[in-house]
């Protein structure tokens, strides 16, 4: 990924990749607004071709939901078999990721801690143990935290965090037991991104 700061003022996007330094005052939009490099604090007077602004946009989902080219396409040719409008499909997928559901709710920081309590085995699924950040949460799916993680320093405060968390309508969050209900697919409402954009770029 590289440094995710610069990655964000690359972009000019707080994307959330540090988690609660990417909006606190030591965020690094705050601290340097402008562009890394040497040339960074000049404004460009180049527009933005049609083709930069869809690659923009890929590299954006890219990072904010930790996808690779091989997901992403994985992910692109899925919604593009399956029935309905593909854009929306493509983001309802994104959002289906365990990684994703496990940031959404509150449990993670960020997609990247959610991605690295995955791999280590702290999540389950129905109470099965899943350790694939891609696997896609069904409706009716409950995550829980391990029980012998659930006393290591990561979860110690979950319980106060989640009573705060503003989790979407599509998850139900339960601070009392640690767990997080999926009670219906995900939609376009709370997306940013010009998800548009990116199928334009994989439609060619």
């Amino acid at each position: 990924m590289g440094p995710k700061g610069k990655l964000e003022r690359k972009l000019g996007e707080v994307l959330n990749l540090k988690a609660e330094r990417s909006t606190g005052p030591k965020a690094p939009l705050n601290r340097r607004p402008n562009r890394p490099g040497q040339h960074g604090n000049k404004r460009s007077r180049r527009q933005m071709s049609d083709y930069g602004k869809q690659l923009r946009e890929t590299l954006k989902f890219k990072l904010t939901y930790g996808l690779n080219d091989r997901n992403l396409r994985r992910l692109f040719a899925m919604a593009k078999k399956s029935k309905g409008d593909v854009a929306a499909k493509l983001l309802e997928f994104f959002e289906r990721r365990l990684q994703n559901v496990v940031y959404r709710s509150g449990i993670a920081p960020s997609r990247l801690s959610a991605r690295n309590y995955i791999v280590q085995g702290h999540i389950k699924v129905n109470n099965r143990k899943v350790v694939s950040p891609g696997y896609m949460v069904k409706v009716g799916d409950v995550l829980s935290i391990r029980k012998e993680s659930q006393n290591k320093a990561a979860f110690k405060e979950l319980k106060d965090v989640l009573t705060r968390v503003e989790a979407p309508s599509w998850l139900v969050v339960d601070p009392a037991n640690l767990t997080v209900k999926v009670i219906a697919l995900p939609t376009q409402e709370e997306q940013k991104f010009e998800i548009n954009l990116l199928v334009e770029s994989f439609s060619k």
